[in-house]
């Protein structure tokens, strides 16, 4: 098979469940071209703006959202939600940085990764309902709100992939294993290759919805949230590791849709 087929039949193995098939030799491939973490967050947030666009159109919100967010972790699995729980205990260790991290990596959860998972899906939850809510002042009919949330959660899934990918970029690594290869291998010109795309993505969906450059705002919000999150596990760890990586895509997901929502309120009235 051609090498770059390979690489990206693996990268959505490797980000996701749909079973395409997984071999170390793909993952080798993959991790040459980390950059198709864009591509499968394009092609993982059109599945996800469909789902949410049916949901949204038959059914109330408060079901949709839980079902959407259901979906979000069917189609890509819970090591990203695993990564944030294992975050949560690590930061909330006392202690020193060697404690900090074995409480990280310790298998069992504790009640600060319990919090922090928690709080995680309060936050994806509440800001679907509060993106229902605004897109209700904007549009008159359920067809366009619906549209909005088939926008947001395309950019938010983009947007979360790129924040995986800063974190890979510029973090250092503080244990052997997927996360320090990521990172060893997400050179400064494959994170700009991504970063390109997933721009040029965020903005295409923005002007298809009517919403001008909103999406290319949560994109940027995501990857600079991330940042502030590769400070505090710099300070707190010394550095990443894998599961850092996997909560930088849920911190990443979920404040572009905090921005997407918030630029709605402020452009179109729905704040006083």
């Amino acid at each position: 098979m051609n090498a770059f087929l390979l690489a990206l039949r693996s990268s959505f193995g490797f980000l996701s469940t749909i079973p395409v098939g997984i071999t170390m030799e793909g993952l080798d491939e993959f991790f040459k071209r980390t950059y198709l973490h864009l591509v499968v967050g394009i092609v993982l947030g059109l599945i996800m703006g469909a789902v949410a666009y049916v949901l949204i159109s038959f059914l109330p919100v408060s079901i949709s959202a839980v079902l959407i967010i259901a979906f979000v972790y069917y189609i890509t699995g819970l090591n990203h939600l695993d990564g944030i729980a294992d975050l949560g205990d690590g930061l909330t260790a006392h202690g020193s940085i060697e404690k900090k991290l074995k409480a990280l990596k310790d298998m069992s959860l504790g009640i600060g990764g319990v919090a922090y998972a928690c709080l995680a899906l309060l936050a994806f939850y509440a800001t679907l309902t509060s993106l229902y809510d605004e897109s209700m002042i904007m549009y008159s009919t359920t067809a366009d709100v619906a549209r909005i949330f088939f926008f947001a959660m395309f950019v938010s899934e983009v947007s979360a992939m790129q924040s995986m990918l800063t974190i890979a970029a510029f973090g250092k690594p503080i244990h052997e294993g997927l996360g320090s290869i990521l990172v060893k291998n997400t050179t400064v010109p494959k994170y700009l290759i991504g970063f390109v795309i997933g721009s040029i993505a965020c903005i295409a969906a923005s002007y298809y919805v009517g919403l001008g450059i909103t999406g290319i705002f949560a994109f940027i919000a995501a990857i600079l949230a991330t940042l502030v999150l590769l400070n505090v596990t710099s300070r707190h760890f010394g550095g990443v590791n894998g599961d850092v990586i996997g909560a930088s895509n849920e911190v990443g997901r979920i404040i572009a849709l905090i921005t997407i929502t918030l630029v709605i309120m402020y452009r179109f009235g729905g704040i006083v």
